[in-house]
Parts: C-alpha cells; sequence; structure tokens
C-alpha cells in the first residue's frame, strides 16, 4: 500500500496544510499585537546592549517558522500509530501556542513579566518537542534547534527588558 492510499495518514496536501497553516497563523497572530506596540512602547523602553535591531526579528522569524513547518511536516509523514508521534506532535504544537501567547502578554499587555513567565517553560518544550522529534526523525529534530537558540537568546532578552524596566 503507497504512502497516498494508506487509511490512517494523512494525504501530502493535508499534511503539508497541517504543518504550515498553524505556523502561518502563529506568525499573523503574533505580528497582529506586536506590529502596533513597536511604538512608541517598545521603542520606550530600556534596552541591553545586546539587543538586536528590530529589522532583524522579521527575517530570522520567517526562518523559524519555515524550519518549524518542515519539522512538524517530517513528523506528520510517519504513520499515525508510530509509537510516540502524538506525543511529539502534542509538543510541538503546545510550543506554538506558548509562542503566540507570548506575544499577546509581552506586547499585548505589555508586561515584560508576563511574557518571562510564559517564555522560559515555552523553551522547556522546545527542547522537550526537539528530544521527541529525535527519536523518530533526527531532521526534523533538527530543524528546531535554531528554535530553541533563538528562544534561549529571547528569554535572556526578555528578563533583562524586565529587569531594566522593572
Amino acid at each position: 500500500m503507497s504512502e497516498r492510499e494508506h487509511p490512517l495518514r494523512p494525504s501530502p496536501w493535508a499534511r503539508a496544510a497541517i504543518a504550515v497553516l498553524p505556523v502561518i497563523a502563529a506568525s499573523l497572530l503574533g505580528q497582529l499585537v506586536t506590529f502596533p506596540s513597536l511604538v512608541p512602547w517598545y521603542a520606550g523602553l530600556a534596552k541591553p546592549p545586546f539587543n538586536p535591531p528590530n529589522w532583524i526579528f522579521g527575517p530570522v522569524w520567517t526562518a523559524l517558522y519555515a524550519l518549524m513547518a518542515l519539522a512538524a511536516w517530517r513528523i506528520l509523514g510517519l504513520p499515525p500509530n508510530t509509537p510516540g508521534r502524538r506525543v511529539a506532535l502534542t509538543l510541538f504544537f503546545a510550543q506554538l501556542a506558548l509562542n503566540i501567547l507570548w506575544s499577546w502578554l509581552f506586547f499585548g499587555l505589555h508586561s515584560p513579566l508576563a511574557g518571562l513567565l510564559n517564555i522560559m517553560p515555552q523553551l522547556l518544550i522546545i527542547l522537550a518537542t526537539i528530544d521527541r522529534f529525535r527519536r523518530l526523525d533526527a531532521i526534523a529534530a533538527y530543524c528546531l534547534w535554531p528554535l530553541a537558540a533563538w528562544v534561549a537568546f529571547a528569554t535572556v532578552l526578555n528578563l533583562e527588558i524586565w529587569r531594566l524596566n522593572g
């Protein structure tokens, strides 16, 4: 039986949609609350010297979201009854939800503290997702390491912004 004919596995198009559409939604929902808060609120915050220029965030997040979608697509390509697949995907979508929530907490509520309280468990869930993906597909796990590195950096940045403005 081919991949396309397997009754439990999503079609290649459904798999792509399940991998890509939530990631696009996460990007759009984050932008919805972030852009209106950049000026004057975020611009007026004290920031550490290692704060990147605003223009870097768009390209970095575009690349990270593309890698997240690729990672999810690879895991979705495994048969649904693959041991660990469901847990891995649950962790993936949980970290994606926390990613969206961070923007709403930090930018929407104008609260570096709320963002910090979100981003710390978010980073742990990303690392757990990488661990679960690694057990299923090494390439999918590798796709998430840049996300983990960026969110680790963002955690330190968020902490410093909270400290400097608290």
